[in-house]
């Protein structure tokens, strides 16, 4: 009989921290799923680890040459038996509830393909709340997904009747969970628990910091393909605004710039607004949110110097019902930036 929920783990060279993760996996208050574990030729003791877990729900398959990540977790996809299949990296651990309360909304909300949690960071042994929105709708996300990566892939969960192959694209290196998310969103609804449920541990020097411009290039084309009915051929343009200044958090280097992605904020939440039915407790969270987000492009561009306050005031998109959010934080931010030129002035 197939499982509830079937686990994709890509494995390599993951021998000291996957026993831990086996051990959050085995504590799941929700006990029907099965772990596929695909091990990338391992040079350290990996495999050795894999076998020793003596529990029959966990499914080692050990690949005879190595493919890289994204590879390997479709490799582990085309193994799964699962209703639901569930994101998890080898170094990452699940909260107790984590499977009971995903399934449970995925059983209850029949629309939804895709649902996230909330996920804690863990750093050098401490665990600490991550920054992000703390109370969301579906509406929210999928509004946060046109602007950025709103979801930690240990976190997800995916009906697997919707599941496309392939799973991740390997095209897509990097940011390939963003793709997933952004095409899943074309055929159902994107949600996200609130609460901690996952535990992602963080490393210095890892994926996300040693391969930034990658990134940040396959972030832009995932982007650009989903703005294409908004902004037609100029999709790519505005894809690099939005990825450099908002996800990538690169200065802002002047007031044109700044005024572009204005427009071009301002074109996505009203195709969104009028493409979606969105109730007025999302929409209200959707212009807080997007507020927050301009402020911070704000607080970024004054505390570098390439920007004045009355740059970023005379720029600020009234109609997306940002208005005045974050003053006292960009005057701040002002200060700040003057300090710093000051300093290179001098130095």
């Amino acid at each position: 009989m197939a499982p509830t929920v079937s686990v994709i783990m890509a494995a390599y060279n993951g021998a000291a921290l996957i026993p831990e993760t086996v051990a959050s996996l085995q504590a799941q208050t929700l006990t029907d799923f099965e772990v596929v574990i695909v091990d990338d030729c391992s040079t350290d003791n990996t495999r050795h680890v894999l076998r020793a877990i003596n529990d029959p729900r966990f499914r080692v398959i050990e690949a005879e040459v190595n493919q890289g990540p994204v590879r390997t977790r479709n490799t582990a996809v085309t193994h799964a038996r699962g209703r639901y299949l569930a994101g998890l990296d080898q170094d990452d651990l699940c909260l107790p509830e984590r499977f009971a309360k995903q399934v449970a909304y995925l059983d209850a909300n029949p629309d939804t393909v895709l649902v996230g949690t909330g996920a804690a960071w863990l750093d050098d042994g401490i665990v600490t709340s991550a920054p992000r929105t703390a109370v969301s709708t579906p509406a929210l996300i999928e509004w946060l997904l046109r602007i950025e990566n709103p979801l930690v892939w240990s976190s997800v969960m995916v009906r697997a009747s919707a599941a496309s192959d392939p799973f991740t694209d390997p095209v897509r290196l990097y940011a390939e969970d963003f793709d997933l998310y952004q095409r899943m969103s074309r055929i159902g609804r994107i949600a996200r628990l609130d609460e901690e449920l996952v535990i992602y541990r963080r490393h210095a020097g890892g994926a996300s910091q040693r391969y930034t411009e990658t990134m940040t290039a396959n972030a832009a084309r995932v982007l650009a393909d989903s703005y294409v009915s908004v902004f037609g051929d100029e999709s790519d343009a505005a894809a690099w605004l939005i990825v450099r200044h908002m996800m990538a958090h690169a200065p802002i280097p002047d007031r044109a710039t700044l005024a572009a992605l204005g427009e071009v904020l301002t074109k996505l939440q009203a195709d969104f607004l009028a493409t979606h039915e969105i109730d007025a407790e999302s929409l209200k969270m959707i212009r807080w949110e997007t507020a927050r987000r301009w402020g911070r492009v704000g607080r970024i561009a004054l505390r570098s110097g390439t920007l004045t306050l009355a740059d970023i005031v005379s720029a600020r998109p009234d109609h997306l019902g940002m208005g005045y959010q974050g003053m006292e934080e960009l005057v701040l931010s002002r200060l700040i930036g003057t300090a710093r030129a000051a300093k290179r002035r001098y130095s």
